[in-house]
């Protein structure tokens, strides 16, 4: 059964752009399409859609509230954000209200494809009718990030302070050294020195060099 999928968005062309990408990949069915927030939120309300695609920049009501509004009315339907906001805190709040994935404006169909065949890995998945154990369950968290593989943080990081320490570097904009980033999250500084050099490895994060008049450079980080 193909995924029933409704697109919200205000601009025409990228609307049509959706559907054909959509379309190319296959297994989704468009079944509604919206151009507001307040239309949105009567569209799903009506269709119950298993899937929306969701602009943030929208008239009346943004993409945000619209999805506030649709999870309050307790619609089963899951988000796929595509949008041109690239806010450190909407993305937070994008995936603190669900959303299982979060593209930026402009993408290449690759990056939409990707994030599709992943959603109708995790549907699949979802409907296994055997009790789940934990490989299940991390297959899946894994089917929700685009390109991903089953990557085994060092001993002793998790993966809840390398979001806490990434949403710093996103939401400042600026290079920080070990001992910044450690005050922002409250760790020690040898503790975020290890976080940093484990994105510095992985290409999350730049290296920078910062020369004083004396002594030894300081090592400052960046997001990439």
């Amino acid at each position: 059964m193909d995924i029933r999928t409704v697109i919200v968005e205000d601009d025409p062309m990228v609307m049509e752009v959706n559907k054909q990408f959509i379309s190319d990949v296959g297994g989704f069915q468009v079944v509604g399409v919206a151009e507001t927030g307040i239309r949105a939120v009567e569209v799903v309300n009506k269709l119950r859609p298993h899937l929306v695609i969701l602009d943030i920049y929208l008239p009346e009501k943004d993409g945000l509230e619209t999805l506030k509004e649709i999870r309050n009315l307790n619609i089963p339907t899951d988000f796929i954000v595509v949008t041109a906001a690239r806010d450190a805190n909407i993305i937070q709040e994008v995936f603190r209200f669900g959303a299982v994935d979060f593209i930026v404006k402009p993408f290449k169909f690759q990056r939409i494809k990707s994030a599709l065949e992943n959603y109708k890995e995790l549907v699949k998945k979802l409907n296994k009718k055997s009790p789940f154990n934990q490989e299940d369950i991390d297959q899946i968290t894994v089917a929700q990030k685009p390109n991903s593989v089953v990557i085994e943080l060092p001993k002793g990081l998790t993966e809840v302070t390398m979001k806490q320490i990434l949403l710093l570097l996103m939401k400042n904009k600026k290079s920080f050294s070990a001992e910044e980033v450690a005050e922002g999250i409250g760790l020690a500084r040898i503790t975020a020195r290890r976080y940093l050099d484990y994105l510095d490895k992985t290409g999350k994060v730049k290296l920078e060099a910062q020369y004083g008049s004396v002594g030894r450079p300081v090592n400052r980080y960046r997001i990439v």
